[in-house]
């Protein structure tokens, strides 16, 4: 079995082979839920022990006391280690001590003005960029800020070997976009107040109840107002809910997290608060009521209720088609550098919350709100309260969305079977000392054609 230190000595070394080509600032995607952190903290105690100098850079004030717990427990040097938020780093830059390693979190963003001033600071300082998603709304790419990625592997591949759980997906089967407003690339909260009105809570609380009653569940709302709205909802209905948010109290917000992992709290409901970096132990089922243009966020929300425990299966709730947008998080994705030209055609694209009947508590979309006022279920009248105004389609339906296998996942499979990709699936690269071995641990993982040759030359096993 692949273990999680395999995992983090595989992708060092895939580090150092892209320091030792002479790269200077690297990405490395790493998928959300998957242990970035950590490994983020494996190479600070490396450097730290050396008595070289690392500045950990993080873009939210409630992930620096988490990630200096992890350096702490993996045993990284605190007097050389300087963990900060990048809005108060760039206004210190001038009085930070010149680092050795400059480690970036949740690297997506690193192309805001407040991390190039740190980059631009230090331009000749190795950089490790961590993300799970190197993609920006706006379609810029990284290469002005990175010579190489490095990806991790696949969400599939992380399931197969436990560091991920699988998950069953639920969404609206047909999904009709076109009523949401964008400004700078994303869904305005006055468009998402017009279109989730507040019996799209109904539908919350019932489909929970359905789909996932009992579980420890997320769910993410479009501003605190909802959030309150939907956690007072689910206590209405005897099941334990609270609302959390920016403004919560740390040491309020503790309590509540320790509750939520006791199980004496099933719902935590909240804007994004619990997105990148913000670990939140126990998430067994998310529910999603917060439509986004962003692919980065749409996986920080799916893979929330994916951290790995025997026997679980995730669940995904999606109420708003995000899945439509974006296919199911466990999708095969490959990432580059390099950016992408933006349609404006998709830039109006937007998803409609379902109808809610107040008699029998179907879940469905209309075409015409104005004409289509009866249930098509009960038969009964559909009233102002039950979202009647925005409706989209009257055949859609919350349902199981399955996932096919992509033809890499096959591949997998099917080269499993044979004993020398067994033997070598649970190796490292330093691990490997024929050509053969080399050759399927390539296979195995998906590399480019030539990596095996490379490696060989590089371990000398085959002579120039």
């Amino acid at each position: 079995m692949f273990k999680l230190r395999d995992y983090q000595n595989e992708t060092i070394e895939n580090i150092q082979e892209s320091l030792v080509k002479g790269n200077k600032s690297i990405v490395v995607q790493y998928p959300p839920r998957s242990g970035k952190t950590v490994i983020m903290a494996e190479i600070a105690r490396r450097t730290t022990e050396k008595g070289n100098r690392v500045l950990f850079i993080v873009h939210r004030k409630e992930i620096i006391q988490q990630v200096k717990a992890t350096f702490k427990e993996q045993g990284v040097d605190p007097e050389l280690c300087t963990v900060g938020m990048v809005q108060t780093l760039t206004r210190k830059v001038n009085e930070l001590k010149p680092p050795d390693l400059i480690l970036i979190d949740e690297a997506h963003h690193v192309l805001a003005r407040s991390y190039l001033n740190i980059i631009e600071h230090f331009p000749k300082k190795i950089r490790l960029m961590f993300t799970g998603t190197p993609y920006r709304l706006s379609g810029k790419g990284f290469e002005d800020v990175a010579d190489d990625l490095i990806e991790g592997h696949q969400v599939s591949w992380l399931i197969k070997y436990n560091r991920l759980s699988p998950v069953d997906y639920y969404a609206p089967k047909f999904i009709n976009v076109n009523e949401l407003k964008t400004n700078h690339g994303e869904y305005t909260n006055n468009s998402i107040d017009d279109a989730m009105k507040p019996k799209i809570y109904g539908n919350a609380v019932k489909n929970y109840q359905k789909i996932a009653n009992g579980t420890n569940a997320i769910a993410y709302c479009h501003n605190v107002k909802s959030a309150k709205k939907l956690a007072a909802a689910f206590n209405k209905v005897g099941i334990s809910s609270v609302e959390v948010d920016g403004s919560t109290e740390q040491t309020q917000r503790d309590e509540i997290i320790k509750k939520f992992k006791n199980g004496k709290i099933k719902v935590l409901t909240n804007v994004e608060l619990f997105t990148e970096g913000l670990d939140l132990p126990g998430v067994d089922t998310v529910i999603q009521l917060r439509p986004t243009k962003s692919l980065s966020l749409f996986l920080q929300f799916s893979m929330r209720s994916m951290n790995y425990r025997t026997g679980k299966r995730a669940i995904i709730i999606d109420h708003v088609g995000n899945v439509e947008k974006f296919g199911l998080p466990t999708d095969e994705r490959h990432w580059s550098l390099k950016g992408k030209n933006k349609s404006k055609s998709s830039a109006g694209e937007q998803i409609k919350p379902v109808t809610v009947c107040n008699n029998c508590f179907a879940t469905f979309y209309r075409t015409n709100y104005r004409t289509n006022n009866f249930c098509p279920f009960c038969n009964a009248i559909l009233t102002d309260n039950s979202n009647s105004e925005i409706a989209v389609d009257s055949k859609a339906e919350l349902k199981k969305i399955t996932e096919r296998k992509n033809k890499r996942v096959q591949r997998i499979d099917k080269i499993m079977q044979n004993n020398l990709y067994k033997e070598v699936a649970g190796k490292t690269i330093s691990e490997l000392h024929s050509m053969k071995q080399l050759k399927a641990f390539a296979e195995l993982h998906g590399y480019k054609k030539g990596w095996s040759y490379m490696q060989g030359k590089r371990k000398g096993i085959i002579k120039k």
